[in-house]
């Protein structure tokens, strides 16, 4: 027997990972408090090495708080621009979060103590932050079925961050989340729309074997070098 889902629930599932967009434009409003349940439900039902569980989530509603963090992202928006050189002016011309327009804003922190858990990570203990990340992907996806943008904002100094949201020694800040109704999602990435930079080709990216060798599951390129000869 099929353990698939039937057709229209996997072709949803396949619609909200392709309509999911990185948003920076928010239209205030607010998100019903068994909404956000919901949305933390799927977050928390992402995988995690060991089981680990590292996520932890602050709501931030107090405004004088989120203007304060608002101010930490804008110190790193400045700095990070001019680590760009040339590209300065051009990154400063984009909109790169919306803090204080989105209807909630979360905090994603991995937990204290994480040194502890040492199933799946004795030799890569960046799974912690790996699994948070899925955590996060969950929320966005589920956030995109919804009808609510969300927006994962990293430009901050997390000692900063830390110190503001009253972080215990060893939790980390990873992710300012904005989330919250919008206008309209973008038809494609941001980034992309705003060429700053495009989507790589699937192919360029999957090998067979070892790395560099090119998987039969796409068609040959003829525009590539042929790696036999070269």
């Amino acid at each position: 027997m099929s353990q698939a889902f039937a057709a229209e629930e996997a072709r949803a599932v396949y619609r909200a990972i392709h309509e999911r967009r990185d948003m920076r434009h928010f239209a205030g409003g607010e998100v019903a408090p068994e909404l956000l349940r919901r949305l933390l439900e799927a977050a928390h039902h992402a995988p995690s090495v060991g089981f680990m569980q590292p996520w932890r989530f602050i709501r931030i509603r107090d405004a004088a708080l989120r203007t304060r963090l608002h101010a930490t992202v804008e110190r790193e928006r400045v700095l990070t621009a001019r680590a760009l050189g040339e590209r300065e002016d051009a990154f400063m011309r984009l909109k790169v979060e919306g803090l204080l327009d989105a209807a909630e804003l979360l905090a994603v922190t991995l937990a204290d103590g994480r040194e502890h858990h040492v199933f799946g990570r004795r030799t890569l203990p960046q799974m912690d932050l790996a699994s948070a990340a899925c955590a996060i992907q969950n929320l966005w996806l589920a956030a995109r079925a919804e009808g609510l943008g969300m927006g994962w904002v990293s430009l901050f100094d997390p000692a900063e961050v830390a110190a503001l949201l009253g972080l215990p020694a060893g939790a980390e800040t990873i992710a300012l989340l904005c989330l919250g109704p919008v206008h309209g999602f973008y038809e494609e990435p941001m980034l992309q729309r705003e060429r700053w930079a495009q989507r790589a080709p699937l192919s360029s990216l999957v090998f067979d074997e070892a790395w560099g060798r090119p998987s039969d599951l796409f068609d040959p390129d003829p525009s590539s070098p042929d790696l036999e000869s070269a």
